[in-house]
């Protein structure tokens, strides 16, 4: 499956990109998983993406849980609590 993955404000920041089109391995299917997925890239994205930070997650312009099911070509996105 592929998705958009964007990144907003600190978590931005820390990862210096504001975007990007991933295609996912077949067992990352819910937000939560995806989090999961981006957290094994490094330390950095540990860092920014825990979820002791506070981080607010989206699935096609709205709010989403961890079990939030991903589709194809769908847009996810993470930014720190306003």
């Amino acid at each position: 499956m592929r998705i958009r993955v964007r990144y907003f404000a600190s978590i931005r920041e820390a990862l210096g990109m504001t975007e990007e089109w991933l295609d996912l391995p077949e067992n990352v299917r819910t937000v939560g998983a995806l989090r999961q997925y981006l957290v094994q890239r490094g330390p950095v994205w540990a860092k920014a993406l825990a979820e002791d930070n506070g981080v607010r997650m989206a699935f096609q312009l709205k709010m989403a849980t961890a079990g939030t099911v991903l589709t194809e070509n769908g847009e996810a996105a993470f930014f720190p609590p306003v």
